[in-house]
């Protein structure tokens, strides 16, 4: 019997000397084996049955293929540990026993924690994936969409799919609920799904690279990612980012150079960012007048949705109509704080890069740091109190 495992084992006389174990397991396999003795059984009394070898347990590891013998005494698994159970009591024990024999390399490949494959040739038709991977990347493979073995890697922590043809994400990468790293560099993607943004994803991923696609717009609900510290957004067709993305309150390195964006998100000063790449974009010029869309009295719609934002209140498609969860979804928030739905001023304002991060790389050739950003106001008030930002 064979028990693949993650193994420590511990010395009690370590406390009594003053020493500490490691704390840290190593991949190992486990077998309940037959131990021939040494010398010739005695016969026993009673009657009893003689020549009964014993059992123990064989610890072997990528270093010692050979083994380590212990005394046969417990095992996690029941199956094992019932058998474990017969053979220290000295029962015969119904499991067929292995003999004392050298584990092959071949035994510690499902061990592997990394594999790395960046072509073609060395892609697996038919063989799966070691099911204890924890980083993985499959670059210029020729994928044209994500290999759902890949989905069934439950210690994932690393997924690098960068430099192939994918154009669609399936929803089910948010199952991957360790997956700190996603990178999706040089691919064909077209978008980022809402169904990744409400994923797993929300709490553990910290990287995602989704540069040299041909995304052009971001869901809303892509700030729901509130756990990523590096976004790299660089070489696509963004017209716009998220107008929440001041939610992403852990993001520190963000980059988005070589896009379509004319402007920034209101919500953008909110962020505290390392580093800050936005060269090559076609930013434009602040318009002197603002866009009024303001109406008087305030339409049910729009005074309703308000009341639902300001307060808080839960909502959802089983609540209310999907369409006005998008509504609420999308509303914009005022420099005040408060939220407008269709009825707003807005205003645009040039921002200095600086305010935001440490290192900003230039935004042209011209040695600028500066971007226009755009903001809302809920009402004429709140326009005419900011006047001095928008000069």
């Amino acid at each position: 019997m064979k028990l693949h495992c993650e193994v420590e084992v511990v010395s009690r006389h370590l406390p009594a000397l003053g020493l500490r174990n490691r704390g840290k397991g190593v991949r190992a396999v486990l077998s309940l084996c037959q131990q021939a003795p040494r010398t010739q059984p005695r016969p026993q009394a009673g009657g009893e049955r003689g020549g009964r070898h014993p059992a123990c347990l064989l610890i072997s590891t990528l270093k010692d293929k050979l083994g380590t013998r212990y005394e046969a005494n417990s095992s996690s698994l029941k199956g094992f540990l019932s058998a474990m159970r017969l053979a220290h009591r000295g029962c015969d024990v119904e499991a067929p026993l292995l003999t004392l024999t050298t584990v092959k390399t071949s035994e510690f490949e499902k061990f592997k924690t990394k594999m790395v494959i960046t072509s073609k040739k060395d892609y697996p038709l038919s063989k799966n994936f070691p099911y204890s991977l924890e980083h993985l990347q499959t670059s210029y493979c020729g994928l044209v969409r994500v290999d759902m073995r890949m989905l069934s890697l439950k210690n994932l922590r690393k997924l690098d799919l960068s430099h192939n043809h994918i154009k669609k994400l399936p929803a089910t990468i948010g199952d991957l609920i360790h997956l700190q790293e996603l990178n999706l560099n040089d691919n064909h993607l077209e978008s980022f799904s809402v169904a990744l943004c409400q994923s797993t994803l929300q709490k553990s991923l910290r990287s995602l690279d989704l540069s040299k696609n041909k995304i052009k717009a971001l869901p809303v609900q892509f700030c729901q990612l509130q756990e990523l510290i590096h976004l790299k957004l660089d070489d696509n067709e963004l017209i716009r980012l998220p107008f929440k993305m001041g939610q992403l309150t852990n993001l520190r390195f963000l980059s988005a150079a070589r896009n379509k964006l004319p402007f920034l998100p209101s919500e953008f000063k909110n962020l505290s960012l390392e580093y800050l790449d936005l060269f090559g974009n076609i930013f434009e010029q602040p318009k002197v007048l603002p866009v009024i869309k303001l109406q008087m009295p305030l339409t049910l719609l729009e005074s309703s949705a308000r009341t639902v934002l300001y307060n808080r209140i839960p909502y959802g498609s089983r609540i209310i109509p999907f369409h006005l969860c998008q509504d609420l979804d999308t509303a914009k928030t005022c420099v005040c704080g408060r939220f407008c739905l269709s009825c707003f001023i807005q205003g645009t304002t040039t921002m200095n890069l600086h305010s935001v991060a440490h290192t900003v790389v230039l935004v042209d050739n011209m040695g600028g740091t500066e971007a226009p950003v755009v903001s809302y106001f809920c009402s004429l008030a709140c326009y005419v109190n900011s006047c001095d930002m928008l000069k």
